[in-house]
């Protein structure tokens, strides 16, 4: 999943955009292997209520971005996806200006699952479920112009409500992120950054209770962490590794998110990693740690990260 465990967790911990460079010949999108817990999740939401995942803003016209989008999966990994700039195709499902043609078995389950809950979808939506359900990242559109999210794709959201983000500026996105005066400050240099030549990645990561990808809001419990308790057995290790995808022409850029959640001890299973991660939690502020839902169980935390180290 391509998660840099030490360029992520630093101290003093500090909300930033946090963006390096990618390294030559790495990869910005992940197959999906057919099956897999992100396939099964993704299906499960893009199946029961899509509404949640798909968003876009009233007017915009994602056609052209996709259809970027999907010319760059099938240069990344043309084992795995295919355009002729016209039509896609993965895990033996195809999709032609929104209709859909299963021409292959799937690999799992009664072989069309892919195809029934493409079916479910709006007919100018199937382009981005095909692409949603071929790769590990969840996608949204970046009006690097504009500086606005015009159109989401996220059916794995880390613990915020897609709804609550489409149209608005990168201001307003963060505007809820606790010590986010590093993150405004760069917005303008940060559109302009991801929306040129180079190709940008950057980490983030939390400790939660939770354990699925899928982490909107509505469907999680509201109570984290019940009597401030921490259980490493009921702790999970929540990652993602964003890139951008830049679309000069367009103005636009392809934001990609890939989601990864480990039990904690699997995760921090060195020495170093415990120390690091102590070291990361001992410096947030009281503002980070109730964003990221960790005030109740900050000290028990560290207390079990210092036996580890």
């Amino acid at each position: 999943m391509h998660f840099d465990f030490d360029a992520a967790v630093t101290s003093p911990f500090r909300m930033q955009p946090g963006l390096r460079k990618l390294a030559a010949g790495a990869t910005q999108l992940t197959p999906l292997a057919p099956g897999s817990r992100h396939q099964r999740e993704k299906l499960a939401v893009l199946s029961a209520f899509p509404g949640l995942a798909l968003q876009i803003a009233p007017g915009f016209d994602a056609l052209p971005a996709l259809q970027g989008l999907a010319a760059f999966a099938a240069a990344e990994h043309p084992g795995c996806f295919e355009w002729d700039g016209r039509t896609a195709q993965a895990a033996g499902v195809a999709v032609c200006d929104g209709h859909l043609t299963q021409h292959a078995a799937g690999a799992f389950g009664l072989g069309d699952e892919l195809t029934r809950c493409l079916q479910g979808l709006p007919p100018t939506w199937r382009l981005a479920g095909l692409l949603s359900l071929a790769f590990v990242e969840d996608f949204a559109i970046v009006d690097t112009a504009a500086g606005t999210l015009p159109w989401l794709a996220v059916a794995l959201p880390s613990h915020w409500a897609p709804e609550e983000k489409i149209g608005h500026h990168f201001s307003a996105v963060h505007a809820p992120v606790a010590d986010n005066a590093l993150l405004l400050k760069a917005a303008d240099a940060l559109m302009r950054m991801v929306g040129g030549g180079e190709r940008w990645e950057r980490f983030v990561w939390n400790v939660t209770s939770h354990p699925r990808l899928h982490a909107h809001p509505l469907h999680v419990a509201p109570l984290r962490w019940p009597g401030g308790v921490f259980d490493a057995d009921c702790a999970w290790w929540r990652s993602e590794r964003q890139t951008f995808i830049a679309l000069p022409s367009l103005q636009q850029a392809i934001f990609t998110i890939a989601v990864q959640v480990q039990p904690i001890s699997q995760a921090i299973d060195t020495p170093a990693r415990a120390a690091r991660l102590h070291d990361a939690l001992s410096s947030m502020s009281g503002a980070v740690l109730a964003y990221r839902s960790l005030g109740a169980v900050h000290t028990p935390l560290l207390q079990w990260l210092a036996a580890r180290r």
